[in-house]
């Protein structure tokens, strides 16, 4: 009996912070083939050549076991708020501030308060105007684009082109489609910015790199989103109420409604994306502190010691250095690791309790903001795979975790591609 192989359609590459992923999907939305390219070291994820580096390896890969001459649209998602500044040439100066790095100059965040409109999620240390800003005044520095923009480039997409969800905290106004008056104002030169395009829309016909590993010339760059977004998307949530948690380097909550909600001294923001609007924020806290204070060889170890049923009550508020985006919007916000219990699987479940809480007071800031009443909780990232975890979270918001369909970005990121082929207005 002959197996019908279904014809790839769409495919989606993330660049996150462990490395690359590519993934092809079907018309039906299934998944036909999947590559990944981690980093090598932590410190590959601070730089563009290495980024570069791993998203070739991972399509390259996806090219030997996939056959994408049937692909007809692509698109790339990034790391929310990662910056990072071009010469003439198109290349990184070496310069790049992070999703989660404080913009280093003070007198660039007091006057974007100065200048933005009200509700801008551009306003804050951690906005990604601001590390723009900063980054298009250093020498040689000729524009400033996101991550997933330079990879789109490298990718072999004409001139320098972004999405609304990258570009969001970096200043751009979604209701007039435009780069506000504002940030000029504020210091940002806007000829230095990429132009932005509403995420999953046709950009250009695909040519450079991804021509050589087989695409057809009928193939399409879309416009991306975030890694984020991303997530959200390719788990399969999609009604009002539905979230996601992603459990990676940071904590973040997405969830969907049919309205905007846009809390900056909160740091919440809205994505819009297709019909609905996610809304939610990002935490600092996350996996690279559990990775920082217990390291990973450990992790499995100590997990299997905890009881998930005993609450420790320590009140942690697990951070690697002062600071915080969501449920609490403080650059200075201080880390809570004490008083650090003596049995090392106490001290991490302490910190999973101290994470747990950031997640539950997270929905409940959207709530309070207006967002839908949670129906059903999705989880995403390293951290959904520990079910004492799962189980303390299940047990603290009250409602069930549901299976997420996929828990890759780079599968989000092809849906996003999926749902705009024959829409190429919207």
């Amino acid at each position: 009996m002959n197996v019908k192989i279904s014809q790839a359609v769409a495919l989606g590459i993330d660049i996150g912070t462990s490395g690359a992923r590519a993934s092809a999907i079907d018309r039906a939305g299934n998944s036909v083939g999947f590559a990944s390219a981690p980093f090598a070291s932590p410190e590959e994820m601070r730089q563009p050549v290495c980024w570069w580096n791993r998203v070739a390896e991972a399509v390259e890969r996806l090219a030997k076991t996939t056959e994408l001459g049937s692909i007809e649209g692509v698109a790339v998602d990034g790391t929310s708020g990662t910056v990072l500044s071009l010469d003439r040439a198109g290349e990184p100066t070496g310069q790049v501030l992070m999703y989660n790095d404080p913009c280093p100059d003070a007198a660039i965040v007091d006057s974007i308060a100065k200048e933005a409109s009200a509700g801008s999620t551009a306003v804050g240390a951690n906005s990604g105007l601001a590390r723009a800003i900063y980054l298009s005044r250093i020498d040689g520095a000729h524009s400033v684009v996101h991550q997933a923009d330079w990879i789109l480039m490298k990718l072999g997409c004409p001139g320098r082109v972004s999405d609304e969800n990258n570009a969001l905290k970096t200043g751009f106004d979604l209701e007039a489609e435009r780069w506000p008056d504002w940030i000029e104002a504020a210091g940002m030169d806007v000829s230095k910015l990429p132009l932005v395009n509403r995420a999953g829309m046709k950009i250009a016909p695909v040519e450079g790199f991804l021509r050589k590993v087989g695409l057809a010339n009928s193939a399409w760059y879309h416009a991306g989103t975030t890694d984020g977004c991303a997530s959200f998307l390719a788990t399969g949530a999609s009604a009002n109420g539905d979230a996601v948690t992603a459990l990676g380097s940071t904590i973040v909550l997405k969830l969907a409604s049919d309205a905007p909600i846009t809390a900056p001294e909160y740091g919440v923001y809205s994505h819009r994306v297709g019909r609905f609007w996610l809304v939610g924020g990002a935490s600092n806290s996350g996996g690279n502190v559990m990775r920082a204070l217990i390291g990973d060889d450990r992790l499995d170890e100590l997990t299997e010691k905890i009881d998930p049923s005993r609450k420790l009550g320590l009140d942690f508020y697990p951070l690697l250095r002062p600071g915080e985006r969501f449920p609490i919007n403080d650059p200075q916000y201080p880390p809570r690791l004490t008083p650090r219990p003596d049995d090392d699987s106490e001290f991490l479940q302490a910190i999973l309790e101290g994470m747990t809480e950031i997640e539950r007071l997270g929905y409940q800031r959207l709530r309070e903001l207006g967002a839908p009443t949670l129906t059903s909780l999705r989880t995403v990232g390293g951290g959904a795979r520990n079910h004492v975890w799962t189980s303390m979270r299940a047990r603290a918001m009250g409602i069930n975790t549901v299976a997420a369909k996929s828990v890759e970005a780079a599968v989000g990121t092809a849906a996003l591609v999926l749902s705009r082929l024959d829409n190429t207005s919207a």
